[in-house]
């Protein structure tokens, strides 16, 4: 039974856990964070996802968690309403379309509990720190416990993965900046929203509002303009002064979307961004969603690359009897032709979503069983 270090409990992670512990592999996923991660926006499975969730045994429990929306309204920068819909919007798309939209928490939750009910293991509250390679395994040594050795390590653990660095180099070697910053956080609704999603575009700064938890709360996403915070400046303070100096100008609502900020605790911001290499594995160790090729959010698809590359690269390692080499190798190959069109989603309309045509060919250009 061949032993996987797992680096990140989201979305790529959690869905590979259950994947490799199905195909009799010994999956350890070590977290940073001292559970799942909580907060965050809502997210898309499309396409070939589905299929993916389908075949975790999943499928219903995702489907049962679906954002509820009837439409959205545009809005100026003095609030008033420049377009409205019922047929669809811009976090999910058609409204009448067989994707789903949950929440990220909801999806992560869902997952986590499909790879511990196959067997896989868990541990929060804990990093890698080095990693030690040779012919026979990888040394994986933590912050906390003591080191292990594993037989193959997989990065699962996002942009900014530590997994990328110790192993490929610095991250500024593979990001690209797309040029602007998205931030998310929850509020109580206090636009009274009900199942109804609101967007406001002034200049080069925008947001949009939706309600969850039974049109409680509301989860905010802001975006706007600029390059990255250099490394030394990322931390959550100096994100939230950043969105907050953003938000001065907010005609309508500022005040109370300001407010909303100040008192959010679960703030995530970063530059847009999307990662590129020329390999994803070395050796024994191979990248895996947002950490090998992270398309950013602006395509809508890291959700489902994450879950495609999971289903691509458990069944290349189970097929491909111990020979971690050739497995990774038919990862790539399968896999590249599928990143490279959702990459693209993000790029090819920079003021607003993709092209709807250009989703659909992108959202199912792989096969599962291909």
């Amino acid at each position: 039974m061949k032993s996987v270090l797992v680096s990140g409990a989201g979305v790529a992670g959690c869905a590979l856990a259950a994947m490799l512990a199905r195909h009799g592999f010994a999956p350890t996923v070590v977290e940073r964070a001292d559970g799942l991660r909580g907060g965050g926006q809502a997210v898309d499975v499309r396409g070939v996802a589905l299929e993916v969730v389908e075949r975790l045994g999943v499928l219903e429990a995702v489907r049962g968690h679906r954002t509820r929306m009837r439409g959205m309204s545009v809005l100026d920068g003095d609030g008033t309403e420049v377009h409205r819909s019922t047929e669809a919007t811009f976090s999910s798309g058609r409204l009448d379309s067989g994707d789903v939209e949950l929440l990220r928490e909801d999806l992560v939750r869902i997952l986590h509990a499909r790879a511990v009910e196959e067997g896989a293991e868990f541990r929060f509250g804990d990093s890698l720190t080095a990693i030690e390679r040779d012919e026979r395994g990888v040394l994986a040594r933590f912050e906390h416990d003591d080191p292990r050795r594993f037989d193959l390590l997989v990065g699962a653990d996002g942009l900014h993965s530590t997994v990328r660095r110790l192993v490929f180099g610095p991250e500024e070697d593979f990001a690209t900046p797309l040029g602007s910053h998205l931030a998310v956080f929850s509020a109580d609704n206090f636009l009274g929203l009900e199942d109804w999603q609101t967007w406001l575009r002034d200049g080069e700064f925008g947001f949009g509002a939706y309600p969850v938890r039974d049109n409680s709360e509301l989860r905010i996403i802001v975006g706007f303009g600029g390059d990255p915070l250099p490394r030394g400046r990322r931390g959550p303070e100096a994100a939230r002064a950043m969105v907050a100096d953003r938000m001065t100008a907010l005609r309508w609502e500022g005040e109370r979307m300001r407010d909303a900020l100040a008192r959010a605790s679960d703030l995530y911001c970063d530059a847009m961004t999307q990662i590129h290499l020329e390999h994803w594995s070395l050796g024994r160790t191979v990248l895996l969603g947002d950490a090998g090729y992270c398309a950013s959010p602006l395509s809508g698809q890291g959700t489902s690359l994450a879950l495609v590359g999971a289903h691509v690269l458990a069944e290349a390692l189970a097929g491909c009897d111990g020979d971690h080499h050739a497995a990774f190798t038919a990862y790539e190959e399968r896999l590249r032709p599928f990143v490279r069109l959702n990459q693209a989603l993000a790029t090819e309309n920079q003021g607003g979503p993709a092209s709807e045509e250009s989703v659909e060919r992108a959202k199912n250009a792989i096969a599962l069983d291909g």
